[in-house]
């Protein structure tokens, strides 16, 4: 079966993925800004970026933690990615090789199977389009670039799942939103809120404490 992507007009085949991976596909397919977050772009442009949501055979996610010497979001986990170079081709090539960069990624393992709607980071202006892909063939990965990486984990769905590792994150400025607290990471803003959104509309999400709240430092920059 084949899946095609709403706004690109392209094709997948389904049944190149694992099965656990079909909703997720199929979900993607279709979904709507508005169904993955409430950060939506405005009218108008803004700096266009990507990012790499990439799944594993071990039902993980790759996850980055950004140095702490970084002037945007220092120190906070995300997924791979950046902005879009002038000689990007598309939304799909930039995310990859930003990924290679950061984090050693070969990108002739993985197989792009979606792309989401573009959404926002309201601080920086970004528009991102998150770039989802199957990690068929695994390649060691590691903090390629470290003055923009500080570490590279492979975190498995089951943790983000796991209501005991859900929480919900507060900032001074009144900013209020999802958070995972794993591998003694605090995954928060913009990855937070996609990844929450995409478990919500699969399906996956089990109910949790959103009572559990987690507060951040004035210091942390505001997503």
């Amino acid at each position: 079966m084949t899946i095609e992507w709403a706004r690109q007009g392209r094709q997948f085949d389904v049944e190149a993925l694992p099965d656990w991976l079909a909703p997720v596909a199929e979900v993607a397919a279709h979904a709507r800004a508005e169904d993955l977050t409430r950060f939506v772009p405005p009218h108008g442009e803004g700096r266009h970026s990507a990012v790499l949501m990439l799944f594993g055979p071990e039902r993980d996610l790759l996850i980055i933690q950004r140095a702490s010497t970084m002037r945007a979001h220092p120190g906070q986990p995300a997924l791979p990615g950046g902005a879009v170079d002038d000689d990007d081709e598309s939304a799909v090539q930039a995310a990859l090789r930003e990924a290679n960069e950061e984090t050693g990624l070969d990108p002739s393992g993985v197989d792009v199977f979606a792309q989401l709607p573009d959404l926002w980071v309201p601080v920086t202006g970004f528009v991102v389009t998150p770039v989802l892909g199957w990690w068929r063939e695994p390649s060691p990965v590691w903090a390629r670039d470290p003055a923009e990486v500080s570490s590279v984990h492979r975190i498995t769905i089951e943790e983000f799942i796991d209501p005991a590792h859900r929480c919900r994150v507060v900032h001074p400025s009144g900013y209020v939103g999802p958070g995972f607290e794993v591998r003694g990471l605090l995954v928060w803003g913009f990855t937070a809120g996609l990844i929450s959104g995409l478990l919500d509309r699969v399906g996956w999400s089990e109910p949790w404490d959103d009572s559990r709240v987690v507060p951040l430092d004035e210091q942390e920059p505001v997503p």
